[in-house]
């Protein structure tokens, strides 16, 4: 099977969807019409499909023509409540709503690469499970869908993301820390009120909370080996209701990124010490919420890793793989990874000729060089193959996946 060929055949297509899904973006956990959209596509093709009880996404899978592995390859479907500034003819039609991260890349990609697969459905030598998630930004889809056995007999995942500070049009797989943990929290101090001309009769919760905000620099400072990653972040503070009235109450709400599964475990009960101890000096009080929404994404699979390198090379040349700094943002993708083993890549999305692409994922202004769309397909479809080649049943090759 000539996956570059199909790759070029399927390019106009591959494009053409992600303008008519960037128009029509949804956010996440409502992508009831994206759902919808993606079914339509899938059943055109001749995918079967199934849908998920009580969450959108869906999950196409294509059986080859010999026995095999599973592999789940997934894509992304949710929007930003971000108002689009690119100017793009195609711009969205849902006021407030954008695909300012380039889910709408993901979408067309997997796509394409379902089309590329399906005609070479009787070579493949195993499954190839399609699963458009909901709700990643928000991280909730991938375990909602995992609470829905979409990991059910998987034995390895694939998730690809569009990047605009990588160059289109390279693609960065490696091996190690990729993208951090994301945790989230909210910590309520409580004081007393007084008249801001008397701050002795009363316990300033203002003075509190930003002592503790100062203080909890020091879990990166002190309390981690410095060689090792952490961010610690207070997003806002709120509190008081008058210029002379010393607060009774602030709220504070905070992120903490970390690459370290361990250390993430640990940073509620840090947190909370050190708030408690720290508000205790002002005669306050704190309540702690704690959520972890993401675990690290960490490649630590060198089969995998080996053999999507070898897949991008073959298509496009040794020239086409970059080197890309970790990153510190994150991705519920590392959910899937943590059921089966998995890799996950980016593909570079900026081009100088390109207006708008230089722009960070997320920004209002965000695009992406198209041109770099069906070769993303291209790899996805390659990798699918040569996996479940090198991993066929009774296969005696010297590599393979070590579950």
């Amino acid at each position: 099977m000539d996956i570059k060929a199909l790759a070029e055949k399927y390019k106009d297509y591959i494009i053409e969807k992600r303008r008519w899904f960037h128009q029509y973006p949804e956010l996440s956990m409502q992508e009831e019409n994206t759902t919808n959209a993606i079914v339509k596509e899938l059943e055109a093709i001749g995918i079967p499909v199934k849908r998920f009880d009580g969450i959108y996404g869906c999950v196409g899978e294509l059986k080859g023509g010999r026995p095999g592995k599973m592999i789940l390859l997934r894509a992304d479907i949710d929007a930003l409540p971000v108002t689009e500034q690119t100017g793009l003819p195609f711009a969205s039609k849902n006021e407030g709503r954008m695909h300012a991260c380039g889910h709408d890349c993901h979408i067309a990609m997997l796509l394409g690469t379902a089309k590329i697969l399906y005609e070479g459905k009787e070579e493949l030598a195993g499954t190839v499970r399609f699963f458009f998630q909901p709700g990643e930004e928000i991280a909730l889809g991938a375990k909602a869908a995992i609470g829905q056995g979409v990991m059910e007999h998987v034995d390895t995942c694939f998730g690809m993301h569009v990047w605009s500070q990588l160059r289109s049009p390279y693609f960065n797989i490696e091996y190690g820390e990729r993208m951090a943990s994301c945790d989230s929290f909210t910590l309520t101090v409580f004081g007393e009120a007084a008249h801001g001309a008397s701050p002795h009769l009363g316990r300033d919760a203002i003075v509190a909370a930003s002592s503790i905000i100062m203080n909890l620099q020091a879990i990166s400072s002190r309390m981690k080996d410095p060689l090792g990653a952490l961010v610690v972040t207070i997003g806002t503070m709120n509190g008081g209701q008058n210029y002379n009235i010393i607060p009774d109450r602030v709220q504070l709400e905070g992120t903490v990124r970390t690459f370290n599964r361990e250390f993430q475990d640990s940073m509620k009960g840090r947190i909370l010490e050190i708030a408690e101890n720290t508000a205790r000096c002002y005669g306050c009080t704190v309540d702690l919420q704690y959520n972890c929404l993401t675990i690290p994404i960490v490649n630590d699979n060198q089969e995998l890793l080996r053999i999507c390198k070898n897949a991008a090379v073959k298509l496009f040349g040794a020239d086409t793989l970059s080197n890309m700094k970790r990153l510190t943002s994150s991705e519920d993708f590392s959910f899937l990874m943590d059921q089966a083993p998995g890799i996950f890549g980016y593909l570079g999305s900026c081009h100088p000729e390109i207006p708008g692409s230089e722009y960070s994922n997320h920004h209002e202004k965000f695009t992406v060089d198209e041109e770099i769309l069906h070769r993303g397909s291209a790899i996805t479809a390659q990798y699918t193959i040569d996996f479940l080649e090198e991993n066929q049943t009774g296969n005696d090759t010297e590599h393979g996946i070590r579950t």
